[in-house]
């Protein structure tokens, strides 16, 4: 399997994390690419019509994009990432879905800082998409109890998003507004497959 990637991804970030909870990360081949908002990397295109990181090449030949199609392909492959059907499984889909709209709402705020020029960006959207992270963020703390002691597709997504704030918007200080899932993250940010994954200094 091939995917491509951008090591600062955080969508790239959950999929590896679930490749290696589930032993299959060295059967992954890293591409690079040049993904962009607005400038589409022609490799990709060629290959799926979105030309989105990350974007995985099964061996088949197959494209296969967008971070949560992917995570379910692999755990078809190793199994163990998404629960059976029932509660648990609402519960760990629902929390990946929490999680995934928290980093659109905080990639929408990075592309309207580095792609638009100054004078083109708008404080409301901003305003408006950090009202969404912190929504989320008040949601997983009210919750935290319910991430203890799980190893799947909700806490990974979680994890991830968690860290990509800590990447990028550290003036944030998620932790002073989320202590208690300040605490559960330090712990699932010591597994392996999070240490394996962790972005370079931005």
């Amino acid at each position: 399997m091939k995917l491509f990637h951008s090591h600062f991804s955080p969508f790239v970030r959950k999929v590896m994390v679930v490749a290696h909870e589930l032993g299959l990360a060295e059967r992954i081949e890293l591409l690079p690419s040049a993904a962009h908002p607005t400038k589409r990397d022609t490799n990709i295109l060629a290959l799926h019509p979105l030309a989105q990181v990350p974007t995985l090449i099964a061996d088949d030949g197959h494209a296969i994009a967008d971070s949560r199609v992917i995570c379910e392909y692999l755990d078809a492959l190793g199994g163990g990432m998404f629960p059976a059907p029932g509660p648990a499984r609402w519960s760990a889909l629902n929390d990946q879905s929490t999680a995934d709209g928290l980093l659109d709402a905080a990639l929408l705020i990075r592309y309207e800082l580095t792609v638009r020029e100054e004078g083109e960006r708008s404080s409301a959207w901003i305003a408006g998409q950090t009202a969404k992270i912190e929504s989320a963020l008040d949601t997983f703390e009210a919750g935290v109890a319910a991430l203890a002691d799980r190893i799947d597709i909700g806490t990974i997504a979680v994890a991830c998003a968690l860290g990509y704030l800590d990447l990028r918007f550290p003036d944030l200080a998620w932790r002073r507004r989320s202590p208690a899932l300040a605490a559960w993250f330090e712990g699932f940010d010591a597994r392996a497959s999070m240490q394996a994954t962790r972005p370079p200094v931005a």
